[in-house]
């Protein structure tokens, strides 16, 4: 290292090992993230797509009122409070292509194959899966040469690529979000460890090996190259290397302590899962601090997460719901199996609060990491009874550095297709898009 002004894209290295900086002072103006960019944004601009299966009881998610998010929020969104003036709430918003169109049953299949292509999922024999590319992907695709991946896309439950799982759908339909290509479903990891090692490691696999015989963290690896820089940063740099670093080693520890717990007793036949937390909440807040490392140190710019695959029957006793999601998610109008269902809502919405508190708390620039990305949260199901599409759940949080109004709920015409948003979106990452799926715009009126 020397006195020179560091580069943006200054990594450290060693065995196999390459971690990413977050922004410092000793790079220059936070504006020149991007060389020769003539914008006075503190840093990139991220976006983050998150998803949750079986629709929500919407009388328990939907503001009484449009305009502000004052006074007192729906149950569902209460946990959101604090971050209330971070949050955009969108209704009435459609995934038309999450509807039959003559394919029958199947809607929780075409909810996820959707969402994020607005491209129709058909029933075929398993030879011939076709949806269409996702905005994940034409963002990936324009920025594949801006950071060290073009895309991470990780879940909480493993999926499968073949197979029946919903009315003559594919499995591939139930569990993937992302897709390259009409043809080439993008598979999520759910392994924080392997999402871990994708995230840092820059060897082949055998010094991955290596340095878990050797019990040794990524951290330990890049010691010395950054002593070397430590020597040459200022006192608010080695504040923020400090904290990125515990950060790192938090999550390394949280891994590890993973490997180590004891089996779950399963039931007959059943395999426990293998480097997955035991505990779901441990695995759905391990994977957003995951996010947030990637998003700090610029590892990747646009992320997908699948908390749950739609059609998911999981139970959540830790909220005192033994019943399974998707069996509450036909209610049926009975007030007790509701409130069950508005429990599990508001269980995803306090992660989801979690999350934006992690990533307001990072310093970036002048602002925050909350100020310079776009989470989008929601399902392609609305109220899972009557399987409805239209006026889905969506929630958009971050200030997209600076280019989105939010503590606002905004109410568009029924039918307006969701993948106007993703255009609006894909426009405040400087990627000009004029057609996505079933697109007939830009989603106006994020800006205030």
């Amino acid at each position: 290292m020397t006195q020179k002004r560091l580069s943006r894209r200054t990594v450290l290295k060693g065995l196999g090992v390459s971690v990413a900086l977050p922004w410092l002072e000793a790079m220059g103006p936070a504006n020149a993230w991007a060389a020769g960019a003539a914008t006075k944004n503190p840093a990139p601009n991220r976006m983050a797509f998150l998803y949750v299966p079986n629709g929500i009881n919407m009388a328990d998610w939907t503001p009484a009122s449009e305009g502000p998010l004052s006074g007192s929020l729906p149950h569902i969104l209460n946990p959101l409070a604090a971050v209330r003036e971070d949050i955009l709430i969108l209704t009435g918003l459609t995934a038309d292509k999450a509807r039959a169109h003559g394919d029958g049953g199947g809607d929780h299949a075409r909810a996820l194959g959707a969402f994020l292509t607005g491209c129709q999922p058909r029933k075929t024999d398993g030879t011939d899966i076709r949806a269409g590319i996702s905005v994940d992907q034409v963002a990936a695709s324009r920025l594949v040469d801006q950071t060290r991946l073009p895309s991470l896309e990780i879940g909480c439950d493993a999926g499968a690529m073949a197979g029946n799982c919903d009315s003559g759908y594919s499995c591939v339909y139930s569990s993937t979000m992302s897709w390259r290509s009409a043809t080439q479903p993008l598979p999520k990891e759910v392994n924080p460890k392997l999402v871990f090692e994708r995230l840092f490691s820059n060897g082949p696999d055998q010094k991955r090996a290596e340095r878990t015989a050797r019990r040794k963290s990524v951290l330990d690896f890049v010691l010395e190259d950054s002593r070397s820089l430590n020597g040459n940063l200022g006192v608010n740099d080695k504040r923020k290397i400090e904290e990125y670093f515990t950060a790192v080693r938090d999550i390394e520890l949280r891994i590890s302590r993973t490997e180590q717990m004891p089996p779950i007793q399963l039931p007959s036949g059943v395999e426990t899962p293998s480097g997955k937390p035991a505990s779901y909440p441990d695995h759905v807040r391990l994977m957003y601090d995951l996010i947030v490392l990637a998003f700090q140190a610029d590892v990747t710019r646009v992320v997908t997460h699948v908390l749950a695959n739609e059609g998911s029957n999981r139970a959540y006793p830790w909220v005192g719901v033994s019943d399974g999601h998707h069996n509450l998610s036909h209610h049926g109008n009975d007030p007790k199996k509701k409130e069950k269902l508005r429990d599990i809502n508001t269980f995803h919405t306090t992660q989801l609060a979690y999350f934006l508190h992690k990533l307001k708390s990072v310093q970036e620039g002048e602002g925050t990491l909350l100020d310079h990305v776009m989470i989008a949260y929601g399902s392609g199901n609305s109220d899972g009874n009557r399987h409805n599409h239209d006026d889905l759940p969506i929630l958009l949080a971050g200030h997209g550095c600076g280019t989105i109004k939010t503590g606002q709920h905004i109410r568009y015409p029924n039918e307006t297709p969701l993948n106007n948003l993703w255009l609006a979106m894909l426009d405040r990452m400087s990627l000009s898009v004029n057609t996505l799926g079933d697109s007939t715009g830009k989603l106006t009126g994020l800006d205030g």
